[in-house]
């Protein structure tokens, strides 16, 4: 009688054990979700990873060397074109520049009475020269002497060498002047280029010189980026860069604001690949300008090649590879069943397949379930 409860016992333990293993292992292990394929259309894109860039990026430097008095614009801030960015010191060009006035001042005046002379030359000369006819005609009839004729001869003379001497000297004023004008006309010109304004609207991206430092002409003080030219610039490997063409839409996620999708185009794609890495670069637009923006930030680029419209798609998660084979595993019957797929189109989320109807109940392998295998009895 003892025995008997002892086997009894026995039994209901184990009863129980296979119990417990049947509903909290074995069906839990045998146990798979499904998903049914969606009918829809396909994009095939490229992804790439690359940094904000842009076209055009303008370094302001002073225009001429000197010490900055004024920075009037700081990284971040927002520039119009023709803003005044940045004030050079002129030491002593004004100085310069107004002594250069006066000079002018000084030729112009010296100008005028020299030929203010040259025209009262002129009024000596007629005077002279009717003396000079008149002691001739009175010497060849004899009634005045050699030495009168002699020196009315000499003061014509003398006028003419005076008016060489006052048209050389209205030569060289002139001269002068031109020589005044053009040292106004550079001073003018290097005062000018003391202001440094801005040649775009756009965003300062960096600040590169302070307040009293000394420059030359070719120191960078700012850098602006003209937004319109903005971009992505990724590396695409060559053996699918072919696929890629000018305009393209595409997709671009900042690193710095990961929920957030812009969209692009293809803008310029390299005609040179990099022989060490083996990829070509690859420009891709922005439609809308993402404000803030910050060059050399990270981004992911998706660009679609090709739109394969209305066919049946499937996770790319759910493919699997067995003896060699692509395939996913169906649900027929309370059974699995590994089915080889005729890939029409794939993405990195999705592929295209054409031998796999919209009612089909595909598997979802899991690492903690139990490996599936064909005409294995599912739940």
């Amino acid at each position: 009688m003892k025995l008997n409860i002892k086997y009894l016992i026995i039994s209901l333990i184990l009863a129980l054990g296979i119990a417990v293993f049947y509903n909290k292992v074995y069906i839990p292990k045998t146990t798979y979700k499904t998903l049914t394929p969606q009918v829809g259309d396909l994009e095939v894109t490229i992804k790439g990873i690359g940094n904000v860039n842009a076209l055009n990026i303008y370094s302001i430097t002073a225009q001429s060397g000197g010490k900055i008095l004024k920075i009037l614009a700081d990284d971040g801030d927002w520039v119009k074109k023709g803003d005044l960015l940045v004030v050079v010191d002129g030491v002593d060009l004004f100085e310069q520049l107004e002594i250069a006035k006066a000079n002018i001042k000084k030729s112009s005046y010296d100008l005028k009475g020299a030929k203010a002379e040259l025209k009262n030359l002129y009024a000596q000369k007629e005077l002279l020269e009717i003396t000079y006819k008149r002691y001739a005609k009175l010497r060849e009839k004899g009634f005045a002497s050699q030495s009168e004729y002699d020196k009315a001869n000499a003061d014509l003379k003398g006028i003419n060498a005076s008016i060489v001497v006052s048209k050389a000297r209205i030569n060289s004023t002139q001269a002068a002047l031109v020589v005044t004008a053009k040292n106004r006309d550079a001073l003018q010109a290097k005062i000018e280029r003391l202001s440094v304004y801005s040649p775009v609207d756009g965003y300062v991206i960096s600040k590169d010189a302070q307040v009293a430092q000394n420059v030359l002409p070719t120191t960078p003080i700012l850098k602006i980026v003209d937004p319109k030219t903005l971009w992505i610039e990724t590396k695409i490997d060559e053996r699918i860069s072919s696929q890629i063409k000018l305009n393209q839409k595409a997709t671009i996620t900042l690193r710095s604001q990961p929920k957030r999708v812009y969209k692009g185009f293809v803008k310029r794609v390299s005609s040179m690949s990099d022989a060490v890495t083996l990829e070509r670069e690859v420009n891709i637009a922005f439609e809308t300008i993402p404000k803030p923006f910050y060059i050399n930030e990270q981004a992911e680029v998706k660009i679609i090649v090709k739109r394969v419209k209305n066919v049946v798609k499937i996770p790319s998660y759910l493919v699997v590879q067995r003896s060699g084979k692509l395939g996913v595993w169906l649900a027929k019957e309370g059974h699995a069943h590994f089915v080889k797929i005729e890939i029409v189109a794939q993405n990195e989320e999705e592929i295209a397949v054409f031998n796999i109807n919209k009612e089909s109940q595909l598997l979802v392998p899991e690492s903690s379930k139990k490996p599936l295998s064909d005409g294995m009895k599912i739940h």
